[in-house]
């Protein structure tokens, strides 16, 4: 009776060890999970649809999408240090900037992808651009042509008098009014350590021309399309948007440089999962994700070896040529001066 009693124990703790065997596999494999914060809307359903899945089979990984803003992102990052939840983040230049500074991003891997990455999408040790944008002037073709104005080819453009009452700024809080200060502030001798310039060229030669301040891209596109503004400072992948509605928008990059707008991304400093992390990372610098950003979001690419058919070459900044005309804003002095700039934009420009 005894051997039988240890028979059946036997069996019980042999069942009982292979069933916490198999518990701990599955909480192993349940654990394997890689957080990604991005922005939502169309961003989101390309990362859903076409990119997530491709990584979580090669990886037999879980991707959990964290949909919010770039500003959104960073505060969550910032609230969680120490314990972060987030593996990867993918921002705008400017947060990641600043997410950079404190320290919340670790120190990319070497890989062999990095040597395909143009030196501009290199924004430092801790964090790599993925796809960019360009800010530039955006013009309506046919009302230059019928007021016999030249075309556009350089930022002095929003000073030229032949404009006046046709011409639209975004605000200091908006990107692009933000890079529209910077390059007038480095056409009058200073920049963003010497941004006074900007100011005073903002102020007495380009406001006196302002119709509107529109601080959304939508409501510029709106009073361009009514005929209101004939010009204003717009952002590559915007320029597209309202070109694809028929409208004769023209989008130049000016002879000083148009600005590169990048989508930036780092593996999180101290995350659970360092090594997947990297790779995430790695795999949207791979050509094939390149190419299904510039076709679906309007990213153009950083990897120099991607090869786009002509017509979505046409819509985003693309080749050692245009990539050339791209110029990068020293987001460290922005972010540090940023408050202030906003505070003396509201006193003395937006009067």
């Amino acid at each position: 009776m005894r051997s039988a009693l240890h028979r059946r124990l036997a069996v019980l703790s042999r069942t009982a060890i292979a069933g916490a065997c198999i518990a701990g596999t599955l909480a192993a494999h349940a654990e394997t999970t890689l957080y990604v914060a991005n922005v939502g809307g169309s961003n989101e359903q390309l990362y859903r649809q076409k990119i997530i899945p491709p990584f979580e089979k090669a990886h037999n990984v879980k991707i959990v999408y964290v949909a919010g803003n770039s500003s959104d992102t960073l505060a969550k990052l910032q609230a969680q240090k120490g314990h972060q939840q987030i593996n990867v983040a993918v921002m705008d230049d400017g947060p990641m900037y600043q997410a950079m500074q404190m320290n919340l991003c670790a120190k990319l891997d070497d890989a062999p992808i990095m040597n395909d990455v143009y030196p501009l999408a290199k924004l430092g040790p801790t964090a790599i651009g993925v796809g960019m944008v360009a800010t530039g002037i955006g013009y309506n073709e046919e009302a230059f042509k019928k007021a016999g104005l030249p075309p556009p080819d350089s930022w002095k453009v929003l000073a030229d008098k032949r404009i006046k009452g046709k011409l639209g700024v975004p605000p200091i809080t908006n990107t692009y009014g933000l890079h529209t200060l910077v390059m007038l502030a480095r056409l009058s001798g200073g920049g963003e350590k010497n941004i006074d310039p900007g100011f005073a060229e903002m102020t007495k030669q380009v406001a006196p021309n302002v119709l509107s301040w529109a601080p959304t891209p939508g409501e510029m596109d709106g009073q361009m399309q009514s005929g209101d503004v004939i010009l204003a400072p717009y952002g590559s992948g915007r320029a597209v948007a309202l070109q694809n509605t028929g409208f004769p928008l023209k989008f130049v990059y000016p002879k000083e440089g148009a600005v590169a707008l990048q989508v930036a991304a780092c593996a999180i400093a101290e995350n659970a999962q360092p090594q997947l992390s990297q790779q995430f990372v790695q795999y949207l610098l791979t050509p094939e994700v390149q190419m299904l950003q510039a076709q679906n979001i309007g990213l153009g690419p950083v990897n120099k070896t991607v090869k786009l058919t002509p017509e979505v070459a046409a819509r985003v900044p693309y080749g050692p040529d245009q990539i050339a005309k791209l110029t990068a804003m020293d987001w460290a002095t922005i972010n540090q001066h940023r408050t202030e700039w906003t505070e003396r934009w509201n006193r003395s420009v937006e009067r």
